[in-house]
């Protein structure tokens, strides 16, 4: 059964940085495409990044670009989600999602393409 924890939400100030993990157990990480998403008070779920199971493949949110940064690390069983130059509407619960890719390298930053999700990681910006 696949599992996702994330980690490394918290409390930071507008400009600061944080680096969200989701790590996986059972399943092999090579063969997952991941994503991560976010849900703000009163708003929708909405895709932030994702990357795919060969890591060159990569997409962001056009509000998140060249400030936000997704990479994996096989070794460990975690994909990470570097956020730097944070604002206070990037204030919102993060959740990772996870999918079976199969043979497809991409990655999608939809929802409902994924089948297995955590249970979220609090972020907040605000001075």
């Amino acid at each position: 059964q696949l599992q996702l924890v994330e980690s490394g939400g918290g409390l930071v100030q507008p400009g600061g940085s944080l680096k969200l993990s989701c790590a996986h157990s059972g399943s092999r990480l090579s063969t997952l495409a991941i994503g991560w998403f976010r849900q703000a008070p009163g708003k929708e779920r909405e895709g932030v990044s994702c990357i795919g199971q060969s890591a060159g493949q990569t997409n962001y949110a056009d509000s998140v670009k060249g400030r936000f940064i997704i990479s994996r690390d096989n070794a460990k069983n975690t994909v990470y989600l570097q956020m730097n130059s944070l604002k206070p509407e990037d204030t919102a619960i993060y959740y990772c999602a996870a999918v079976n890719a199969y043979t497809y390298g991409g990655c999608y930053q939809r929802a409902s393409w994924y089948t297995h999700w955590g249970t979220g990681t609090r972020v907040t910006v605000s001075s």
